[in-house]
This record gives C-alpha cells, structure tokens and sequence, in this order.
C-alpha cells in the first residue's frame, strides 16, 4: 500500500512526532479524502473483473475542506508491472465525483490506485482569471503563480521542454512592465494547460489503497452461443418407432452451419452415459419405453462417469474429432458440467457417502418442489469434502486435456460457494484461459456472489423481463451496477425455459428478443429450435413440449430456411452487426433513452475512437417496440451525447437491419411494426454536417404493412411523417 502524507509527512513520520502526552493515531483517511473508488468489489475483498479489450470506468470520489481546487488521476499497473497514469475528470458538479475511462488490451492480474492531490495551479488559475481582471491582488496572483512554476521548472520528472516553460513564465509572470491581461495570458496559454494537466502542479498527494482487477481473455466478455445436444443431430426414427441416436460424426455436419450464423461458442449439454434406474421419459414422463434415451443430467451408468463419453455418441475419439472440427469451423467446445449423478454412477457405490441418505436408508433425490428429478441424486459436500474436491479437479482437468476450456456449470447454486471458490481458483492457477458459466437462476445475492467468487459468466433473469419498465431497470443494472464483478450471458431461451411472451408472441416476439439479447449484452446465447420458433409449450409448465432433454429432436433446418420459415439470416445479421461494431462488444456503454410509448424501449451503445481498430467512433441507437402484436408510433427523445455528438446536432442514422437511412436529432418520430421489422438498430454516422447530403430513398415508400419507420426531420420517402 502506499504511503499516505499529512501536511508533507508520511504518517509514520508524523506519529514519531507525536507531542509528549499525545497518543498517536492513524488517520482513516488520508488529507485528502478518497472514498468509493471503483470498480470494486466489496472493498476489494474479490478482484475486479474485465476482458481483454474492455474499456473500463475508474474513478472515485475527491473532495477537501475549503474552496481550494483537488485534483485526481488513476495509476494503473499492468501484468508486467508497468505503470500508466490517467487524468480523472469531474462527472458530476457539486458530486465530486471523478472518472477517467481506460482500455485494458492484456489478459492477466492487473491493478489499481488513485491519487488525489491538491491542484496549485488550479486553484491559482480560478482566483487569477477573477481577481487580475477586476484590479484585485494583481502582483500577489503572478507572485503565486511564479513560485508554482519555479516549482514546477524544478522537476526532474516533467519533460525537458515543459521545464523551459515554466522556469521562463516564472520570470515574465513577475514583470509588472509586461500588462497584466498578457502576463495571465501567458500564464493559462494552451500550451501551459496541456502541460499541467498531464502533470499537475500540486501538493498534499493522496493515495488509495491498491486495487485488484483481473482480465480475462477476449471471449470471457465477448462471444455468441448455440446450444444443441449432438444426440438429434442425425437422430432417425425406424418403421417401428425405435431411434437411433445421432454421433458425434453426424452432429459435426452442423458445425459449419452454426458457424455461418455468426456463433463463437458451441454449447453441448453433458455427454456422458445416462442412467437407467428412474429413467425419465417423454415430457419429464415417469413412463420409459424401450429406446428412450433420458436426461443427460442423469449422469452415469454402467459404462462410466462424468470422465466417460456416451457410447451411442461414438466415444472419447468421436468427441476429440468433434472438438477438433469445430476449432477448424471456427467455434469454442463448451462442456456441460453437472455434479449430479444418477443412481447408476459409479460414485453411488464407491462413495455413497457422497450422498445424502434418509433416514428409511434411500438416498435423496433431486427436488424443487413441486419439481422433482427422481433421476438425479444431489451431492452432499459436507461428508467428504477434500474427496468430493479432488474428484472435481480431476474432471475439470480430463476435460481441458481433451480440449475443452468452457464449462456450463449446472446449478451452481445448489453447491457451497468455499468448493467453487476453492476449484475455480485451483485451475485458473493453472489455465487462465477457462471460462465458467454459471446457470444460476437463483436469488441476487447467491446469483452474485458467485460470479464474485470467480465464474467468468453468468445465466440472467432477462427470460423474465420482456415490458419496456422492466427491460430498462434490468439492463442498466447490468451495464452500471454490476459490472465490475458480474458478467452476463444472455440466453434468449433454454431447454427448460419458453416464457409465455415466446409461447404466444410469435415470430415478431422472437426477433425483438433476439435483437435485445444480441445488443444488450457483449455476450448471447441461443438454443437449437429457437430459429425455428418454436413456441409451443407443454401444458401447464414454461417447457417446450415433446422436450429435447427427453427425447431425440432433429430438425429440418435447411428446408425452413427454404420456405422462408427460419429466423437464421435475422440471427446471422444480428452477429454480423456485433461483429462489425466494436460498440456492442462493450458491457459498461449502455444508456436508457425516452419515448413516448410505453412499449417502446431505446437505448444506445458507444464507444470513442480512440479505444476501435479502426480510429473511429462507433454509436449505435437501439429502438426496440416490445409489444408483439401491434404497430406503435411514438417520439424517441435522445441525449445525443451519450454516443459522442454535441447537444442540438443533427446526425445521419443507417438502419443496419434494413439498410434505411435518416436524418435525425434529438426527438424523432418513430413508427415500428411488429409484424415486419419490430426493432431498429440504428448506427450513428460521424463525420460532416449530414443536412449537406442528399437523402437517398428506400427501393419502396413505407406502407401500414412494410414495418418501415417515417422518422422525421426527414422521413423515408421524403414526405411528411404527420
């Protein structure tokens, strides 16, 4: 920690000088206080979190007795140990609130400290742009301001032509020959402005402890998913109703598939044997017929454990070609990690106390009333804790030599959070490249705590917020509450979760959810049928009905596409957007906007110039009507420097789901239909004044049915949008 100065001492050196009867003390807070320093995570007690690319938020509150001015700025201290130091800018007048942003372009253990110090010149230039003007304490004013640049010409840290600078505006500053407009003139030059606000003049120089921030690599923030269970890719049905089950082999055909449709991260539910004691049947059934293949959370049988792979899958060298072919396609093997087990696993007899036993002498099966999994035996992690760990480890361990470095952990919640603590720390050690995802839908404390414990990433209640109110509320917590610790991952459905907005919104209800999930978050999920939508739900639960978990599922992708039937190319364009626009691989960028409809959400992602590839500014204006069943009209209202642009510009705006353009400014009427396009992803154009171009017509004027919007000042097709 570094050390904190009293009136220029040390506080070591202060409690030396302690007067005799006088007790010595540490100060809780240096002389000039910093408090709330972010990001933080409970007082530093976790590691803040990035990823490589991220541009993050550092900053503090800074603040002294008295009218003098206070400075701020961050010390940041990459893996390597070098150090970089950035100016912190007030956000918010009469807060003293600081902040600075800063792109952390490295994975490993980064961190943090803010400096706060009394700003000299500051305070100076204040009290000398009133007092010189209006004849107050003229000579008194530059003799100051002679002394702080002497000071500052004295030090050996500044740059060689800086000094120069100073020493000469030590002298001139003081000669009353020169007026005294031009000597305060010279004295707040641009040139000198520059100059101190790289490094201030300053004294009093205030320290916060250091701060912890781990940077993980690039897909741990930023990646789409596709679950699918490679048991029905290939899946056929005989005459007499009796299936075969698909392999490896035949799912990797639709690898490349995926891959188009703009995904990074492949996710398959567990791959290993399933169990057949209890086994469930169709729709969660307690009735199995010959050849039902079960829940693959039913984990083990007579062929092995969570270290064995599904003989009906082809086996260990299936999978290892499996893994190896998607690498090629271009996507990321994420493996299902369930500590269950079924009652045919191994572990029920080599370890039953891993289990929980009842008092009748059965074990305890797996419930969530009035849920219940009879297939499933939890484990208890308080009978053999050191045993239940090492066998973890182990799996983990098998799974990465084999080529898996993302794991889905099931129910995470449900396990005490000391053993993912412990187990998530044990293989970072050794891997920092794994990734975990937490499929906790669970209560926010137990939910966070997790990802502060060290998941990478986590399932979100976003199944659950579909109103513009709640859409709001959830993804401007996501973006400015939580975000220093907990890492969404947006899943539009799963194969237990169809909420009743999917069920009976149809397609339009499909795609808004779609385009939300793929702007709203850097990172997204979609599980196989979603494109197809798939919407039907099994009477009285929020499951698909006939359930993948339960029962073979193949699909005929290609001819829904065919038929014009599949939500494919909107998926694809969608992660072809995210692609294209650096603004969206950003978690911390989102701000709400207004309108005047109630089913009209808007808000914008932006990221400056200075932190793309390319050098440019990237904006994008999200409008999405949540309302599945009907054409809304409304006026969105902007604060257009959110993403970038000067209050009362006028800006262009290009459709990127449709390719329409617009001129727009602050208020600009809206009009979105449901059944056509119900979201508009709109990027900002930087650059000249667009009211010089000339505005280009779409191939068709807007209709009742075409979902085209008539924004104004200047609608699609030129005329009035009233």
């Amino acid at each position: 920690m570094a050390k904190t100065t009293v009136k220029g001492t040390t506080i070591k050196q202060a409690k030396a000088a302690a007067p005799a009867g006088v007790t010595a003390f540490t100060p809780a807070i240096g002389r000039i206080p910093i408090v709330d320093v972010f990001p933080s995570v409970s007082g530093g007690r976790w590691p803040a979190k990035a990823f490589a690319g991220e541009v993050v938020p550092f900053g503090a509150t800074v603040f002294r007795e008295g009218h003098d001015a206070v400075g701020a700025r961050l010390e940041l201290e990459d893996p390597s140990g070098a150090v970089s130091s950035y100016g912190l800018r007030m956000i918010g007048v009469g807060l003293d609130r600081y902040q600075t942003l800063a792109q952390l372009p490295t994975q490993g253990a980064w961190r943090f400290r803010i400096r706060a110090f009394s700003d000299d010149y500051e305070t100076w230039h204040h009290n000398a742009s009133i007092k010189v003007p209006a004849g107050i304490d003229v000579e008194l004013m530059f003799a100051i301001a002679g002394e702080l640049f002497t000071r500052a010409g004295a030090d050996t840290t500044r740059p060689a032509a800086d000094r120069t600078v100073f020493l000469d505006l030590a002298a001139s500053v003081l000669d009353s020959a020169v007026p005294a407009t031009d000597r305060l003139a010279a004295a707040t030059a641009p040139a000198v402005l520059t100059a101190v606000e790289s490094a201030p003049i300053a004294s009093l120089d205030t320290f916060s402890a250091w701060q912890p921030l781990n940077v993980e690599r690039q897909r741990a923030g930023f990646g789409s998913w596709y679950e699918f269970f490679p048991r029905s890719i290939g899946a056929s049905q005989d005459a007499d109703g009796t299936w075969t089950s698909g392999t490896f082999r035949t799912a990797a055909a639709r690898l490349p598939e995926v891959a188009a449709m703009g995904f990074d991260v492949l996710y398959l539910p567990p791959i290993h044997p399933i169990g057949e004691a209890f086994r469930k049947g169709p729709n969660n059934s307690l009735t199995t017929a010959p050849g039902d293949p079960g829940s693959p959370w039913a984990i083990g049988g007579a062929a092995g454990g969570h270290d064995t792979v599904h003989p009906d899958l082809g086996g260990m060298a299936a999978f290892t070609e499996f893994v190896q072919a998607a690498k090629t396609a271009g996507l990321e093997v994420a493996l299902d990690f369930a500590l269950q087990a079924s009652p045919d696993h191994p572990w029920v007899k080599e370890h039953p106390e891993w289990f929980t036993t009842l008092p009748d002498g059965s074990i305890a099966y797996a419930e969530n009333p009035p849920k219940k999994y009879q297939d499933i035996y939890p484990i208890n992690f308080d009978n053999d804790p050191a045993g239940i760990r090492a066998e973890a480890l182990r799996i983990i361990r098998f799974w990465i030599a084999a080529g898996v470095t993302i794991f889905r952990v099931d129910n995470p919640h449900t396990k005490p959070l000391d053993f993912w603590k412990w187990l998530i720390a044990t293989v970072m050690a050794e891997n920092p490249d794994v990734i975990w995802l937490a499929e906790a839908f669970t209560r926010p404390a137990l939910m966070q705590s997790l990802a502060k414990v060290g998941f990478t990433q986590s399932y979100t209640y976003f199944t659950w917020r579909n109103t513009r109110e709640e859409l709001e509320e959830f993804l401007d917590g996501l973006s400015h509450e939580t975000a220093a610790f907990f890492r969404p991952n947006l899943f539009v459905n799963t194969p237990d979760i169809l909420h009743a907005y999917l069920q009976f919104g149809g397609r339009p209800a499909y795609k808004v959810r779609a385009a939300i999930a793929a702007t709203g978050a850097p990172t997204w999920g979609v599980y196989s049928g979603y494109e197809l939508v798939e919407n039907v739900a099994r009477p009285g639960s929020e499951e698909n009905i006939d359930n993948e978990k339960y029962e073979y599922r193949p699909r005929d992708f290609e001819a829904a596409e065919a038929q014009g039937l599949s939500l494919a190319p909107y998926i694809t364009r969608l992660n072809q957007i995210r692609n294209e626009h650096p603004a969206l691989a950003q978690l911390r960028n989102l701000d709400i906007h207004a309108s005047d409809d109630d089913s009209i959400i808007v808000y914008s992602k932006y990221v400056a110039g200075e932190y793309t590839a390319s050098g440019r500014p990237d904006g994008l204006i999200v409008i999405a009507n949540v309302d599945p069943y009907a054409v809304r009209e409304t006026t969105v209202r902007l604060d257009v420097t959110k993403f970038g642009l000067e209050p009362g510009a006028s800006f262009r705006v290009t459709d990127q789901l449709t390719g329409d353009s617009w001129i727009w400014g602050a208020d600009n009427y809206v009009r979105l239909n449901a059944f056509a396009e119900p979201v508009h992803i709109l990027s900002v154009q930087y650059g000249p004044d667009p009211s010089s171009e000339t505005e280009t017509e779409p191939p068709t004027a807007p209709d009742a049915l075409s979902g085209a919007s008539t924004e104004s000042p200047t609608s699609s097709d030129g005329t009035d949008p009233h």
